[in-house]
């Protein structure tokens, strides 16, 4: 695997090495294609995902660069998304099934379609393939454009391939690539630790 060691979180205390070392870089490799046997296990691993009542509530749309998918989800990219996802091998939109075919509302989906898209972008960077998932996009068109039923809900666009290099980017890329890895820490997330 490669590791990128200046991007490595230090953390406060021990976390698995592949939750220490995974980042979502802006700057994919534009000529290496889809590691087909490494997506092919990341969408393993989202299958896998735990879900209410084993319901699965989640969908993904895979659009590989060159289809005319891809050109269509790079149109529906908002802002600054569309300055740097489409050097990525793949598109992939995750959709959670916010409605039962009869019409029963599952509010559990959203929360386990991001468990889905998790576990996805782990397994990912433990096959060596980057990921960065975006929720700037406009989740009508995407729907529109791939005849998605209105129980279906667009949640997240992950970009998915090889790291590029990032001496060949605009200096705006490269110093969000080079800035410090930061999180609050954990006592500022919990609102009760009884």
């Amino acid at each position: 695997m490669t590791i990128i060691q200046d991007r490595v979180a230090v953390t406060d205390v021990p976390v698995l090495d592949v939750f220490a070392e995974r980042w979502s870089t802006r700057v994919f490799d534009t000529e290496v294609p889809l590691d087909e046997e490494a997506f092919a296990s990341a969408l393993e691993a989202a299958r896998w995902a735990p879900s209410a009542n084993n319901s699965q509530p989640w969908r993904a749309i895979v659009a590989r660069r060159g289809t005319s998918e891809h050109e269509s989800l790079m149109s529906h990219l908002l802002g600054f998304n569309q300055a740097w996802a489409g050097s990525a091998a793949a598109l992939v939109v995750f959709v959670a099934e916010t409605e039962t075919e009869d019409g029963t509302g599952a509010p559990w989906a959203v929360y386990d379609t991001g468990q889905a898209a998790a576990f996805f972008t782990i397994q990912a960077h433990a096959r060596d393939l980057a990921t960065h998932q975006m929720g700037g996009f406009d989740r009508d068109g995407v729907s529109a454009a791939f005849g998605l039923d209105a129980r279906f809900t667009p949640v997240a666009v992950m970009a998915v391939g090889s790291f590029g290099d990032s001496t060949d980017s605009p200096d705006f890329l490269r110093e969000l690539e080079s800035a410090p890895r930061t999180r609050r820490p954990v006592a500022e997330s919990l609102l009760r630790n009884a």
